[in-house]
């Protein structure tokens, strides 16, 4: 995530900020130009400081502080081109409830940035009635006897439930230590079901199955049976020679969802690491050099951005422990996820360019 300035006194700012600490202007971010803009009242609209003749509004889950996302004044959208995707949410008749959206929508928002910022702008469900994109943050099931059935996240045709309560932290912890992973969070639930979407969009509905089962093997394979399999013998003993993870074994579907996610983390953390110039060179060590001298989003291979991750991974995660915490990025890079990264990264910069091209 980049950092921003206020437009109105330069002071630094940041994707979530609500008001300029500084001068005390309002602050939004505008998906057009993917940037957070000073703002000003003009009678009883919104203009940005940047360009008093460009009129805004925000989105209509500011009211609730749920959401800082403009949508244009010629849009004819209540919501921001995030929120807008959405169908079923938490309920607001509750701070709980409340507080969870306003969690989930700060990883939702997280996910869509990086969506701006590779053009890949997915149709909804006016526009693809049979597979859009739409989001339902599902409730847990409590039954008469106080029985919680836990909500499934899951993505099924362009539907991708998240369970609700996954944005309370303790919840989360439990499900974690439960399903034994390393890593678990809202913005990795979000970046792991848009995988499934995006496989469905850019490979399945294009036809390109012969390059993807060279790489991530053949996703014909019974998905319900590979899936009761992993849950009954967990995964092979070799399994970090050829998977980002653990439940990446599972199916080919998975461990593309899994390495999606993955290349997200780390061009997002690595674009933060260059706003805030962060380099590693450490002492004696110069094998463990790096700098992130490039825009991470147009990177020229997954082989430069793996490159600069992994001393800065190495770097954060020793931090971490130094602070009694676990490892930030519990996960290792080998040859064989380079190449399904590198796979991913062709992906995304032939859309990016196919985009282009189309606005041309």
């Amino acid at each position: 995530m980049r950092l921003f300035a206020c437009d109105s006194c330069d002071q630094v700012i940041h994707f979530d900020n609500r008001q300029c600490v500084r001068c005390g202007h309002r602050l939004g971010f505008l998906p057009d130009d993917i940037r957070m803009h000073a703002l000003e009242l003009a009678g009883d609209e919104w203009q940005l400081v940047a360009d008093r003749q460009r009129r805004v509004r925000f989105c209509a889950n500011a009211g609730l502080d749920i959401c800082n996302w403009l949508v244009p004044e010629e849009d004819g959208h209540e919501f921001c081109i995030a929120c807008r995707y959405n169908r079923l949410v938490p309920n607001t008749n509750t701070q709980d409830g409340i507080d969870r959206w306003r969690r989930i929508s700060q990883a939702q928002r997280h996910l869509f940035y990086s969506m701006l910022r590779w053009l890949l702008s997915p149709p909804d469900r006016q526009e693809d009635p049979q597979g859009g994109l739409v989001f339902d943050f599902l409730e847990d099931e409590v039954q008469p006897d106080g029985n919680v059935i836990p909500a499934m996240t899951g993505h099924d045709e362009g539907v991708i439930a998240i369970r609700a309560a996954e944005a309370d932290d303790l919840t989360r912890e439990q499900a974690r230590a439960l399903m034994n992973e390393p890593y678990r969070t809202m913005l990795g639930h979000f970046r792991h079901e848009i995988g499934h979407f995006v496989w469905n969009k850019l490979v399945r509905d294009r036809d390109e199955f012969e390059g993807f089962r060279a790489v991530f093997g053949d996703e014909r394979a019974d998905y319900g049976l590979a899936l009761e399999d992993h849950y009954q013998n967990g995964a092979p003993p070799d399994w970090q020679q050829s998977f980002i993870s653990t439940y990446a074994t599972a199916h080919p579907w998975e461990d593309f969802a899994e390495c999606f996610a993955h290349y997200l983390h780390i061009v997002d953390t690595l674009e933060t690491a260059r706003a805030f110039g962060i380099a590693i060179d450490p002492r004696g060590h110069e094998e463990m050099a790096a700098e992130v001298d490039f825009d991470p989003y147009r990177a020229a291979s997954a082989e430069q951005l793996v490159s600069a991750w992994i001393p800065l991974s190495v770097a954060i995660n020793a931090i971490q422990r130094s602070m009694g915490q676990p490892d930030s990025y519990p996960f290792v890079l080998s040859s064989a996820v380079v190449t399904k990264l590198e796979y991913l990264h062709r992906l995304i910069q032939n859309r990016v360019a196919e985009r282009k091209r189309e606005a041309a």
